[in-house]
């Protein structure tokens, strides 16, 4: 038998930086897309939060809003990850 290990190539693991590019900026137009469709079907009307009332509709468009959020920090940390944010800092 062999002591050498074998090396499995994963190609879903890895992406290149273009290709995470490619799907930061689809995965924010589904976003978008979402968003349109949200404000589209629910409902018109108000729901007291706190004794304040809150439009029906900006309920799914924070959380939409949050999760949009969260791809923008998480490709922000992959940049720092990857250095490839050099030179970025407000340092003199």
């Amino acid at each position: 038998m062999r002591d050498e290990p074998q090396q499995v190539e994963r190609k879903g693991l890895k992406s290149t930086g273009s290709d995470l590019d490619r799907k930061f900026w689809m995965a924010l137009t589904l976003y978008a897309v979402l968003a349109a469709l949200a404000w589209f079907t629910v409902g018109e009307g108000a729901i007291l939060v706190h004794g304040k009332p809150v439009e029906l509709r900006l309920l799914p468009l924070i959380i939409i809003g949050g999760m949009a959020l969260r791809t923008v920090l998480a490709r922000q940390a992959e940049k720092i990850r990857r250095g490839g944010d050099r030179g970025g800092g407000t340092g003199s």
